[in-house]
């Protein structure tokens, strides 16, 4: 069993601190036992996040505070239109994180095609969905600790794209950005999406690589700690 949480979208969007406090609070709760798998799904307010490898020539040109997390990849941007997903669930053993991140990609774009995006995939050496393999359109960066997953993805939906043109997203000087509002010229809300994320999430992700939902047992704390995939 997973559940899903809608916390905040537009004009009730999380600030990233008070997400990233209900995310360790969740995280903490599935790994004694206490809580079920479960995906926040939200929009942030405006927030430049760093992973642990960012580099200091990729931060703003312009000095704009960063919040440091403990994340896999390098430093993104979050904010309104941007629809950004934690699950927060236990993997089966052996942990695998690169089949976990695969499975993101393909719940992803998935999703996509749902909307009625054609060609969206992969590129090789470089994780998240891409449109035309330059474009980025949604971003992953993940943490596993004690077999449970943290952090997660972010699929642009309506958001501008300026904050970007200050940072080098996710340390590749030569990508580009698009979001789902651009492929299709319409605009696209989170909401909107969001029930999409639902369908598609199970069976494509929890499923595949989740452990058993009736095993609610604690994960020692000699278990895995990894990270894993830029954001």
């Amino acid at each position: 069993m997973i559940d899903y949480v809608v916390t905040g979208l537009s004009a009730n969007s999380v600030p990233y601190l008070s997400g990233l406090e209900r995310q360790r609070a969740l995280h903490a709760a599935v790994v004694e036992g206490r809580a079920p798998d479960t995906v926040l799904l939200l929009e942030h307010e405006s927030v430049y996040t760093a992973g642990k490898r960012t580099e200091p020539h990729e931060r703003p040109t312009d000095g704009t505070p960063v919040i440091e997390v403990d994340r896999g990849g390098k430093i993104t941007w979050h904010g309104p239109g941007q629809l950004v997903g934690y699950p927060i669930m236990r993997l089966a053993d052996p942990v695998d994180v690169v089949r976990y991140v695969r499975c993101l990609e393909e719940m992803l774009i998935a999703v996509l095609v749902d909307l009625g995006i054609e060609g969206a995939g992969r590129v090789d050496g470089r994780s998240g969905v891409w449109m035309r393999g330059t474009d980025k359109i949604a971003a992953i960066g993940i943490r596993v600790a004690q077999g449970v997953t943290m952090h997660g993805f972010a699929l642009n939906c309506s958001n501008a794209f300026d904050a970007y043109r200050a940072i080098v997203a996710c340390g590749l000087a030569d990508a580009g950005v698009t979001s789902v509002s651009r492929e299709l010229g319409r605009t696209v809300t989170p909401a909107e999406v969001t029930p999409l994320i639902e369908r598609h999430f199970s069976p494509l992700v929890h499923d595949p690589v989740g452990a058993s939902a009736l095993d609610l047992s604690p994960v020692s704390a000699s278990a895995h700690d990894r990270e894993g995939a830029p954001a």
